[in-house]
């Protein structure tokens, strides 16, 4: 890189490291951006889409003093906290202002709320920028989550290629296949789908639980952070490809047909039948109204495990593993 990198107002020559914020008004996103001293890609690593999502924020602290921009082929851009009201504010899912899951309003709009300001941001600031990007998640405060990485298949074998070989370089195990992204790029809803209805390959990264501050889930996805950037020749070393990948199938995600108290009755991991119970929903009184059944047989990959339910949203997720992958 023979030029200044600029993502937002924050600019970083080459051979140096910036940060700062995009500012939104009532909200702000702070970056740091790493421009290299070499021609090489743009990858983008994106943290905090949902604030309570705590190891992929911690993880970013941890991998941004390691990286050396005098070393670096190319840039990254670190989104430290995308969703920094919902951080704050310690929420589940939505933010505390426009109750908008910012991971469902991509590409975002410039006169909408707070979430959908913040996805327009990201979408015009950060993945345009980019040529690669990771989704960086994990178990949500009441998400207990196996570590694993979304692939989304777009139907275009050679981007879908790309997108498969990133999944490979992340260095987790199971490997969710996704079919039923989004292929409008004005409607993509979801950050990593947004740079691949863009053209660019990107992978969601899942690491963490129960929205705990987990040192050995940050690490993971540290890991795969300086994986993904030996696998894209920006830093030195050999990239290392997950042996014996498990890839998954998704079962529509399981939602609960109540409101009221979560009873889970299985383990993120653990294997199920078709019509295993996944949980039991009583009422505030005590009395069962409902059980959350399997619809498939598979691994959960995650499960929620706190008290509170409502009616509509998520109980868990269930892949079905994929002899043919």
């Amino acid at each position: 890189m023979n030029s200044d990198f600029q993502v937002g107002p924050i600019t970083a020559a080459p051979g140096k490291m910036a940060s700062g914020w995009i500012e939104l008004g009532d909200t702000a996103i702070p970056v740091t951006i790493f421009n290299g001293t070499r021609d090489g890609p743009v990858l983008a690593l994106i943290a905090g889409n949902h604030g309570y999502e705590y190891p992929p924020i911690l993880a970013l602290q941890m991998l941004r003093p390691k990286i050396n921009p005098k070393k670096l082929s190319g840039a990254i851009i670190m989104v430290q906290v995308a969703n920094m009201p919902s951080f704050l504010g310690r929420t589940v899912y939505f933010s505390p202002v426009d109750q908008k899951n910012l991971n469902r309003v991509y590409p975002g709009k410039a006169d909408g709320t707070i979430s959908e300001r913040i996805a327009f941001a990201i979408t015009g600031q950060v993945i345009e920028r980019c040529d690669y990007l990771l989704d960086l998640h994990g178990g949500d405060g009441n998400e207990s989550l196996r570590p694993y990485v979304y692939q989304i298949e777009t139907g275009q074998p050679e981007l879908d290629d790309r997108i498969g070989g990133l999944a490979a370089y992340c260095g987790f195990d199971h490997i969710l296949i996704d079919r039923g992204r989004p292929r409008d790029p004005a409607a993509s809803l979801y950050c990593a789908n947004t740079a691949i209805t863009r053209g660019k390959p990107a992978v969601t990264v899942e690491a963490g639980f129960l929205g705990v501050p987990d040192e050995k889930s940050a690490r993971l996805i540290v890991d795969c952070a300086e994986n993904v950037l030996r696998f894209l020749g920006m830093t030195q070393g050999a990239a290392q490809r997950v042996k014996k990948p498990v890839y998954l199938d998704p079962a529509p995600v399981i939602t609960s047909p109540e409101t009221g108290i979560l009873y889970p009755k299985v383990k993120r991991d653990a294997m199920v039948n078709k019509g295993t119970v996944l949980a039991e929903i009583t009422d505030f009184f005590g009395r069962r109204i409902a059980q959350v059944k399997s619809p498939v047989k598979g691994k959960v990959l995650y499960i929620v495990a706190t008290p509170p339910i409502t009616k509509g949203q998520p109980v868990g997720c269930v892949g079905v593993i994929n002899r043919r992958a």
